[in-house]
């Protein structure tokens, strides 16, 4: 039935008018009459129906009263009066199909059968209950079809409702599934995590107080672990409050993004405490970056932070490293590489960690592919972030996860 539907859809009521007068010239022209031609009279009822039924398109009612009223008068003044009677029992079906209640489609069907059972006043018995029967025809017909639509129109708007009403549900479900993982996480990184990290903080703060005459070296290394260490606990406090109310810290870029002047910035103090682990850093910085979007450039930043944290602790603290982030046509080349001199230090394991999964997925989800490793005697990372303007393409085309270069070992 939806193809029903479908034909007699509310907007396409003038295409059908349309037909509808076509039809009714094609009969007076085409199809043989009792006499020779339409008459005068004929053709004086018709164009009228005709043009009603186009300017009253929009208005069920006011097309039905007309038509109605045109078929009355054709019934006392001509035999055949075939157009005016179609014309009536089709406003009656786009009345029955568009009226706002059942009141109105009753009293335009009762309209109709008075005017239809006129022609049949003062007929013998048999013939006017011949034209009775003929009701189910002109009347019947047009109503039961318009309530047939009806029916089936309001079964779509339902079906449509149900299905938003389900996908709202799910949205919903899906929501608060997604806000207690969040809260769980929350709880671990405040009650575990941050909470070993402030004991860490405290300890060394202690430690810088309570022990004196020390070697300025290891006072400066006593400086530099509180400040990491109290940087971490603001990044941790930070993340349980996006992850216990996303709504709340909408907004803040900080959380996501990065103000683009201030990554060198940023990079640089990456590089700085790389340096101070042991590390040794080379780095080639575009000075485009400075000009590259917050989120790219928070990606830039995250990779290397990540990327120089690895070589720390896989390559060893007397490793070479060599970091390179260039702008090239609008596109981000980012790459870190290690000559593996320290090797992995003791208790280290030689990867399986997260380090490289989390950092091919930030860079999948801006549309670039990560290639990690072995490279000489040491380890590479590398990785294009495209412009903003194909990151969009790029993330449209399936990727094989396991194309990506994963290596056999994967740093943490």
């Amino acid at each position: 039935m939806s193809w029903l539907v479908r034909l007699f859809d509310l907007r396409d009521t003038l295409v059908r008018m349309v037909l509808l007068d076509l039809t009714g010239l094609c009969y007076l022209l085409v199809v043989p009459h009792s006499t020779s031609t339409p008459t005068t009279a004929q053709w004086v009822l018709a164009v009228p129906a005709f043009a009603v039924a186009l300017a009253a398109h929009r208005r069920p009612v006011v097309n039905m009263v007309a038509q109605t009223a045109l078929l009355a008068v054709a019934i006392s003044l001509i035999d055949d009066f075939t157009i005016n009677q179609v014309g009536a029992s089709w406003a009656l079906l786009e009345m029955t199909m568009r009226a706002r209640g059942p009141r109105a489609i009753w009293l335009a069907t009762a309209l109709l059968v008075v005017v239809d059972l006129t022609d049949s006043i003062g007929d013998p018995p048999r013939r006017f209950a011949s034209g009775v029967v003929g009701l189910a025809v002109e009347v019947g017909v047009p109503v039961l079809l318009g309530l047939v639509i009806r029916a089936n129109r309001e079964l779509s708007r339902q079906a449509v409702e149900r299905a938003l009403a389900e996908q709202r549900q799910h949205e919903s479900e899906s929501r608060a599934a997604r806000a207690d993982e969040r809260s769980a996480i929350a709880r671990e990184l405040h009650d575990v995590v941050a909470h070993h990290v402030a004991s860490m903080v405290l300890r060394v703060g202690v430690a810088r107080h309570v022990l004196t005459d020390l070697d300025p070296r290891v006072d400066e290394v006593f400086d530099d672990v509180h400040g990491t260490g109290t940087a971490a606990l603001a990044e941790l406090r930070r993340l349980v409050a996006v992850l216990r109310n996303p709504d709340g810290v909408r907004g803040d870029a900080a959380l996501t993004a990065i103000e683009p002047s201030a990554l060198p910035a940023a990079i640089g103090a990456s590089i700085d405490r790389a340096r101070q682990a042991g590390v040794t850093v080379e780095a080639d910085l575009d000075p485009a970056i400075g000009s590259l979007d917050a989120v790219r450039g928070m990606a830039v930043l995250r990779l290397t932070q990540e990327a120089l944290t690895n070589v720390a602790k896989h390559a060893g603290t007397s490793a070479l490293a060599h970091l390179v982030v260039a702008v090239r046509d609008g596109s981000v080349h980012w790459e870190v590489t290690d000559d593996g001199r320290g090797g992995v230090p003791p208790g280290m394991p030689a990867g399986g960690g997260h380090g490289i999964t989390g950092m091919r997925e930030r860079v999948e989800v801006l549309g670039g592919r990560l290639e990690a490793g072995p490279t000489g005697t040491g380890w590479r990372v590398r990785t294009v972030l495209p412009a903003p303007a194909a990151e969009a393409s790029a993330r449209s085309v399936p990727r094989d996860r396991a194309a990506a270069g994963s290596p056999v070992s994967e740093p943490a």
